[in-house]
């Protein structure tokens, strides 16, 4: 019976990871995400069912309570969270992920394992696992508004994070020589320790970074939990431990390279240059901002042969997709082609605007990336540009700048530019935006939402 159990658990886990990089793969594209989330959501629900069947698993009971908790808080939350909330609720559950895996290894080196492999691996993963659940909170905290999204610079922060780790992971290799477990509580507690004090530095514009990045550690940490598992009664397990985390890792250390290079900034110095913790030298920007009256934009508009929108996080955060998407048809309406560009850093977490712009029904082939739409811009008689702010700024093209050398949309070099804005604020990088300066823009102050609808109500009633 055992053996038939043993047959069937590993028949489904096989299954299981097929199913579940058929879903990774189809997260690929904004038409079959949806379909890509089911997928790995089936397959990962199977995956743990059948856990149930392996040999010489006990505490049914307790297992069973935890999947219903915890199941039931990740439900409601992913049922009531916002979209403009997305990137904190994502920076929390990758952060559980990392949890476990240092939670899974404690108990690995807890039981008293003798395999010096399984005990180096054990604690290979409590490290990475411990290191993102804290900076995970810290994202969170940051996100969430309950932190400064500003760079949180330490005196000496290098020196003493370094420290920290290395005396963390002494902590962890002696505990493991000595076999004395007293070892490992200021193990634990320093790598949490470092996991702050990594994140802390980093701004509010790098959290999409970062949390890709902890994304990834928390699947190698899996993984190698997994291969700690092995050799142990739960080894089936184990090997779809090490299959999950390691496509979870990869994926994970993938969207990381891009996002970084798409800021044309090195992981290194997104972790450890502190961006944006030190205001941008030479003075304030020549000029002013020039405010214009809605009827005068509609115009502008309406007149228009190519408008090109740019969203942002102020889009997500007025919850104006929708008057967006009215102000598209209403302009389509009258013979204006609209376009919008998609900066891959535009929100707080990659496919943030199309997500958005999709869910509001406003159609795939009109969404173009920055590589593609960058070349139409001098074509465009007007950009909207709807609460972006770092991703549109022409000072990563001036040297000395923070931002230069960060690839951006050319929306300057259109025509015209409308920049729908709640007031003169800096972006998240906290460096002022040389665009909202040239002669050629004009700023629509306000919610974007209620500004959008404004230009609707002015063009029908033209």
């Amino acid at each position: 019976m055992t053996d038939v159990l043993g047959t069937v658990t590993d028949a489904v886990y096989v299954v299981a990871v097929l199913v579940f990089i058929l879903g990774l793969k189809a997260l690929s594209s904004p038409e079959t995400a949806r379909r890509g989330i089911i997928y790995a959501g089936v397959a990962m629900l199977a995956a743990v069912a059948v856990t149930f069947l392996s040999p010489g698993l006990s505490n049914f009971l307790l297992i069973a309570v935890g999947v219903m908790v915890g199941g039931g808080i990740g439900y409601y939350w992913a049922r009531v969270v916002k979209m403009t909330a997305m990137p904190q609720m994502v920076a929390v559950f990758n952060g559980m992920g990392g949890g476990s895996a240092a939670a899974i290894a404690a108990v690995e080196i807890l039981g008293g394992i003798s395999d010096r492999t399984i005990v180096g691996l054990s604690i290979a993963g409590a490290v990475i696992g411990s290191i993102s659940i804290a900076g995970s909170v810290i994202a969170f905290l940051k996100l969430q508004g309950w932190l400064p999204s500003k760079p949180l610079v330490l005196p000496a922060r290098q020196v003493v994070s370094s420290a920290v780790l290395v005396v963390a992971v002494g902590f962890g290799v002696f505990g493991a020589v000595v076999s004395e477990l007293t070892w490992f509580l200021p193990f634990f507690l320093l790598l949490l320790l470092y996991g702050v004090l990594l994140t802390l530095p980093i701004g509010g514009a790098d959290m999409p970074v970062v949390i890709s990045l902890f994304n990834a550690l928390t699947g190698i940490a899996v993984a190698l939990d997994g291969f700690a598992l092995v050799s142990g009664p739960l080894g089936d397990a184990g090997y779809a431990m090490v299959i999950a985390g390691t496509l979870v890792g990869a994926a994970g250390s993938l969207l990381t390279v891009l996002m970084a290079r798409a800021m044309n900034r090195s992981i290194g110095n997104v972790l450890f240059g502190a961006f944006g913790a030190v205001e941008e030298s030479g003075g304030p920007i020549q000029g002013s901002m020039r405010p214009m009256e809605i009827d005068d934009a509609a115009s502008l508009l309406e007149y228009a042969n190519l408008v090109i929108v740019a969203p942002g996080y102020g889009m997500a955060v007025a919850q104006a997709q929708q008057k967006v998407k009215e102000l598209t048809d209403v302009l389509e309406a009258r013979g204006v082609t609209v376009k919008f560009a998609i900066h891959p850093v535009a929100g707080r977490m990659p496919g943030h605007m199309n997500v958005l712009l999709a869910e509001a029904g406003i159609a795939y082939d009109k969404l173009f990336d920055r590589d593609e739409i960058n070349a139409e811009f001098p074509n465009a008689d007007v950009v909207l540009v709807i609460g972006a702010n770092d991703v549109v700024n022409p000072a990563a093209r001036r040297a000395g700048s923070p931002l230069q050398g960060m690839p951006i949309l050319d929306v300057d070099r259109a025509k015209n530019v409308l920049v729908i804005k709640r007031g003169q604020g800096k972006g998240f990088a906290g460096i002022e935006n040389d665009l909202f300066y040239a002669d050629n823009c004009h700023m629509l102050y306000g919610d974007a939402q209620a500004v959008a609808g404004k230009l609707v109500a002015a063009i029908k009633k033209s």
